[in-house]
């Protein structure tokens, strides 16, 4: 090799290690994330995003090293660091999850919005799982920071604490079962609140063939629960009394079954993955996982019920009146995420999201949620929209199990839809600027 081709190596070489230096990096390790706190481990979420902005521009500046296998060499290690960085972006988010902390990173506080506006900070708590994909789009494109607010996403085990939360004001919005609404303006929510509850849904969070009942590979049939546990959320709130006319449909009392308290979707899953109980209520898309694991889809709740409002967005009046605007930002992001997630150029990009945001998904699970979520027949609803029929179907059901027993009748104590209007309203008017 001539003196020349020796010094253009090394200068090449020079070239691409100085490159991959220069990418910032944590040097706290992996097995330090389990000690960190809430604040720190968010201040590590920022530095892997920074580490993988740094790499992937040195990924596409990597023709300006002169040999090429010295373009291969940089373009592969700056490939690497920005692989470790999303793997320790993926720990660091489960870390999170696993210590209930606010899933907003440091980064995503400070960004401001496109029009410059003083920021609107919003507190939403939600059960984990796949249907906060919108909410995690709407973060990552840019739909919340459109409209002045930053959303922090909190997870909740299960429904007393989410709406006791709400409902004294630790949480600015809940994505919740509007039968738990109902529940807590009538008197009958099991957690104590230290406010009077003063709540109301505001948009739909639910797709058509929400919610299923799913039972053991053993378990085939009504007659084979009898005798056996199956486990809810809350046992006079959530989807209790949807699981006991389910029942009833099928030939089985009350009686015949026992129901054991065993918390949210996380927990009644992994109860049910691990056999614990015969069977639970599971929305979608976790039926459809469970289902090719080999457990039964006993029925569709929806065959029995109708129409049946699941999932909605709910918050305080008292909040909702002072923060009109926000509110109806948060619903109109909302839907716009759906309508990206339901774009099929934005696949690719939208599982990504969700592996991300859920990393104990394999691939399959979240291709087998992006088709059970996001197909235009009976996915997510873009609109957001509550079924007016599906919210009496809610009262009609607490009616006949609830305690105290009362006659509710009147759906429209418990949603408003103004702010939904406006949401509407804010589409055509960024159009029009």
């Amino acid at each position: 090799m001539s003196k020349v081709s020796t010094l253009l190596l090394s200068l090449s070489l020079a070239l691409t290690i100085t490159g991959c230096a220069n990418i910032p990096r944590s040097d706290i390790p992996e097995a330090r994330f389990s000690s960190l706190d809430c604040s720190a481990i968010a201040a590590q979420l920022d530095q892997a995003q920074t580490t993988r902005t740094h790499a992937a521009q040195v990924q596409r500046r990597s023709w300006i090293v002169i040999i090429p296998i010295a373009i291969g060499v940089r373009y592969f290690n700056a490939r690497y660091v920005g692989n470790e960085a999303e793997k320790r972006e993926a720990q660091l988010r489960q870390e999170q999850q696993t210590k209930g902390c606010p899933q907003l990173s440091n980064a995503a506080e400070s960004t401001p919005s496109i029009n410059s506006k003083k920021m609107t900070s919003i507190s939403v708590i939600s059960f984990p799982s796949p249907h906060d994909w919108p909410i995690w789009v709407a973060q990552e494109q840019g739909y919340f920071d459109r409209h002045g607010i930053a959303v922090s996403l909190n997870p909740t085990a299960d429904s007393e604490s989410q709406l006791a939360g709400l409902i004294d004001g630790k949480y600015d919005i809940a994505m919740t079962g509007i039968d738990n609404v109902v529940a807590y303006m009538e008197g009958q929510g099991e957690a104590k609140t230290q406010a009077t509850p003063d709540i109301f849904a505001f948009m739909g969070a639910s797709n058509p063939g929400f919610l299923r009942l799913v039972t053991l590979p053993e378990v085939k049939s009504f007659t084979d629960l009898k005798g056996k546990q199956l486990s809810v959320d809350a046992l006079t709130t959530g989807y209790a009394f949807v699981l006991r006319k389910v029942l009833e449909e099928g030939g089985l009392k009350s009686s015949d079954v026992q129901f054991v308290s065993v918390g949210g979707l996380r927990q009644r899953y992994e109860a049910l993955m691990e056999q614990k109980q015969a069977g639970t209520l599971l929305i979608s898309p976790l039926h459809a996982v469970a289902q090719q694991s080999g457990f039964n889809i006993l029925a569709n709740a929806e065959d029995v019920l109708g129409h049946y409002q699941a999932s909605v967005g709910a918050a305080r009046r008292d909040w909702a009146k002072h923060n009109e605007a926000a509110l109806a930002g948060y619903i109109r992001a909302y839907m716009d995420a759906i309508e990206w997630l339901r774009n099929p150029a934005n696949k690719m990009e939208a599982v990504a999201i969700l592996s991300k945001n859920m990393p104990s998904m394999t691939e399959q699970m979240a291709t087998l949620a992006y088709e059970v979520l996001l197909n235009s027949e009976n996915g997510l609803d873009p609109r957001a929209g509550l079924d007016i029929e599906g919210i009496e179907t809610v009262l009609e059901l607490r009616s006949e199990y609830a305690e105290p027993r009362k006659s509710l009748t009147n759906a429209g104590k418990y949603y408003d839809l103004q702010y939904h209007k406006e949401a509407i309203g804010l589409e055509k008017r960024l159009r029009n600027q």
